[in-house]
């Protein structure tokens, strides 16, 4: 699902107008995002946990040339699913 049918999905079960429910849309994620650079973590019960993580500096190679070469310290996002997440994703067929 991408995020125009998050719109379509959400105005469709709310009665709303699509401009609207995306402004509901990217106002959620952007509470994401706030949170994460605020608070280093945000929950959302049955969903799970996302969390910033630091990723210290490290040599790497470059696999065209198999040269080395230092890659910086970074920061990331991980996620850990809820166990109602889990659970329902254990319950979906995969192809």
């Amino acid at each position: 699902m991408n995020k125009a049918e998050i719109i379509d999905k959400v105005a469709g079960d709310h009665e709303l107008t699509k401009v609207k429910a995306k402004e509901i849309v990217e106002q959620l994620f952007g509470f994401v995002g706030t949170n994460l650079k605020k608070e280093g973590r945000f929950s959302f019960p049955d969903l799970g946990t996302f969390t910033v993580s630091q990723r210290a500096a490290r040599t790497g190679r470059n696999p065209a040339t198999g040269e080395s070469i230092k890659i910086k310290a970074s920061k990331n996002v991980r996620f850990k699913a809820a166990p109602a997440l889990k659970e329902l994703v254990a319950k979906v067929k995969v192809k």
